[in-house]
C-alpha cells in the first residue's frame, strides 16, 4: 500500500497529460486517518464517473457498543453515516473544475428506507464508504490540481465530519439504532400475536406528490379502527397502539379518494423500516409480503396456473405454462404461483391493477339460488350481502358501507343434464327516482354450467352502481330445469 505523499506525487507527474494517464492512479494509499482507494478509472471526463472508496478503521472511529452489538444496529449506523456523508459531499461536488463531469462527487441517493447497501457498510473492524468522483480535465487534459483539491483539501473533511463518532451528533445517533430496535421489535410481535402487518395511530401514509417519497405536509394521520387496535410493547418507546392486520383475507374499502391505494402502498414498503421522521416508521409489514397485479404482455416460463386457469380455448397445458405475451389473468395468476414458490406468506393486491374472479361471491350467489330451486322469490340484492369485493367501494356479508352498491351477479346453477353450457340474457331496469324521471339499464349474459366439483366453475361478474339509498329488485324464477327469467 502506498502513502499519501505517493499520490501526491503521482498526480504532479501526470498533470497536463492525455487523460488515459489518470489510469496510474488505480491502487490504495493511506492517509492519516483512513485509506483511499481508487477501484476504476473513467476513460475520459465526458464517461461515468471515477470509483472511489475510502476505510476508516472502526476503533479509530470509536463509536459506542450499542451501536456496533449485531447486524441490526450496524446496518441503521450505516444508513445514518451514508446520509451524513452525502449531506457533507454536497458542499464540495463541482468545486473542482474542468469539462464534463469534471469535479462531480457523488454518493448512492437514500430514500425514505433504511437499507443495506455497499455504499456504506459498517463491520466490527472497519467503515467502508463507496463513492464516485469525477476526476478533473481541461477538454481531455488531465487537471491534476484540482484532484488534488478533491482528494487532499475536501475529501478529508467530509470523512472527519461522517465517520467520527466525537464529530457526530451522539443523540442523532442513538435514535437511529434505538428506531432500529423498536422496528424489529414491532416485527418479532407480528408473528407472536398472528399478524402480518401493524400501522401506528398518527402515522402520516400519504406523500407530498406522486414523485416524492417524502411525508405530507397537513395531511390526516392514521388512527386506527377499534375493532383492529392492538398494542406494541417496545423496548426504548414503551407501549405504541396501531392497526394490527391478522392473518387470513382482509379488505381495504371504502370511497375514492379514502385513502385505500394509499395504505396498500404503505404496507407494501413496510417491509423496510423507515427513517425518523418519515412518517411511517411503524408502518411494519411481514417481511415476505408481495405485491401482485395483472401484467399484460410479461414473459412466463414453466409455471403451474392450473389452480386458476384451465381449458384454455388453444388447449395449452396450464401446468407448464408458457408464453412470451401473458393475458392480464395468466399474468396473475403466475405472479401468485411465483409469489408462493419465493416463500411469500403475503399478498398484497390492489383491485384497480389486477384480475379479479371473486369465486366466493359467486359461491353465495349459488346457495341463494339453489335454496329457492322450484319456488317464486323477490330477491332484493343489498351491499353487504352479495356484492362484489372491489377498490373503490366494497362490501362484504354483514358488512355496513356508506354507500349502497348493487352488483348484479353470474349464478352457478347446477343442470340435470350433465355438463352442456346454456347461455341466457338478462335485462332489468331501475327506476331511480319518479320526479328524475331517469333510468339505468343493463344486460348482464349468464352462462349456466355444470361441473364437478364445483369448484371448477368460472365467473365473470359486473358491477352496477345505484344512487344511494336505492336497491334493485330482481324477481327470480327457478324451476326444475332451472331457467331463469328476470324482471
Amino acid at each position: 500500500m502506498q502513502s499519501d505523499s505517493n499520490l501526491r506525487e503521482t498526480l504532479r507527474g501526470i498533470d497536463h497529460k492525455s487523460y488515459p494517464a489518470y489510469k496510474s492512479l488505480r491502487g490504495s494509499y493511506r492517509f492519516a486517518d483512513y485509506v483511499l482507494s481508487i477501484d476504476h478509472v473513467q476513460g475520459d471526463p465526458f464517461a461515468a464517473p471515477s470509483h472511489v472508496r475510502v476505510t476508516v478503521d472502526a476503533k479509530a472511529a470509536a463509536f459506542p457498543e450499542y451501536a456496533m452489538k449485531n447486524t441490526r444496529t450496524r446496518t441503521a449506523l450505516a444508513d445514518e453515516l451514508l446520509r451524513t456523508f452525502a449531506a457533507q459531499i454536497n458542499h464540495f461536488t463541482f468545486k473542482a473544475k474542468g469539462s464534463g463531469k469534471s469535479g462531480l462527487i457523488s454518493v448512492t441517493h437514500c430514500g425514505q428506507e433504511i437499507l443495506t447497501r455497499t455504499a456504506c457498510e459498517v463491520n466490527e473492524k472497519e467503515i467502508t464508504a463507496r463513492f464516485a468522483v469525477g476526476f478533473p480535465a481541461n477538454g481531455r487534459t488531465i487537471n491534476a490540481r484540482e484532484l488534488e483539491k478533491i482528494l487532499f483539501t475536501y475529501l478529508p473533511e467530509c470523512v472527519k465530519h461522517s465517520f467520527y463518532y466525537k464529530n457526530l451528533d451522539a443523540r442523532r445517533i442513538r435514535d437511529a439504532v434505538e428506531l432500529a430496535e423498536d422496528q424489529q421489535a414491532v416485527r418479532d410481535q407480528l408473528k407472536e400475536q398472528g399478524l402480518v402487518a401493524f400501522v401506528a395511530d398518527d402515522a402520516v401514509l400519504p406523500r407530498e406528490s406522486g414523485i416524492s417519497s417524502r411525508p405530507m405536509k397537513q395531511s390526516v394521520a392514521f388512527t386506527s379502527p377499534e375493532s383492529l387496535r392492538v398494542t406494541m410493547q417496545l423496548p426504548h418507546r414503551g407501549a405504541v397502539t396501531g392497526m394490527g392486520i391478522p392473518k387470513g383475507i382482509t379488505l381495504i374499502v371504502g370511497g375514492g379518494y379514502h385513502g385505500k391505494s394509499t395504505l396498500l402502498t404503505a404496507l407494501e414498503l413496510g417491509v423496510y423500516n423507515h427513517i425518523a421522521g418519515d412518517g411511517r416508521e411503524f408502518v411494519i409489514t411481514d417481511e415476505t409480503a408481495l405485491k401482485l397485479r395483472s401484467e399484460d404482455g410479461r414473459f412466463i416460463k414453466d409455471v403451474d396456473i392450473s389452480m386458476f386457469i384451465n381449458d384454455l380455448p388453444n388447449g395449452k397445458d396450464t401446468h407448464h405454462f408458457s408464453t412470451e405475451d401473458a393475458s392480464g389473468s395468466t399474468s396473475q395468476a403466475a405472479g401468485i404461483v411465483e409469489g408462493m414458490e419465493a416463500g411469500s406468506r403475503l399478498f398484497l393486491l390492489d383491485e384497480d391493477t389486477s384480475v379479479i374472479h371473486d369465486d366466493a361471491v359467486v359461491y353465495q350467489a349459488f346457495h341463494i339460488l339453489n335454496d329457492v330451486r322450484g319456488q317464486e322469490n323477490s330477491f332484493v340484492f343489498r351491499a353487504g350481502i352479495v356484492t362484489q369485493i372491489v377498490h373503490e367501494e366494497a362490501a362484504i356479508a354483514g358488512v355496513q358501507t356508506e354507500r349502497e352498491i348493487v352488483q348484479y351477479q353470474q349464478f352457478w346453477v347446477l343442470r340435470q343434464d350433465k355438463s352442456q353450457c346454456h347461455l341466457r340474457t338478462l335485462s332489468a331496469r331501475h327506476t331511480r327516482d319518479a320526479l328524475s324521471g331517469s333510468y339505468f339499464q343493463f344486460v348482464h349474459q349468464v352462462v349456466v354450467r355444470f361441473f364437478a366439483p364445483l369448484s371448477r366453475i368460472e365467473s365473470r361478474i359486473k358491477l352496477l352502481n345505484l344512487p344511494d339509498g336505492h336497491e334493485l329488485i330482481l324477481h327470480v324464477s327457478l324451476d326444475e330445469q332451472t331457467d331463469i327469467t328476470a324482471c
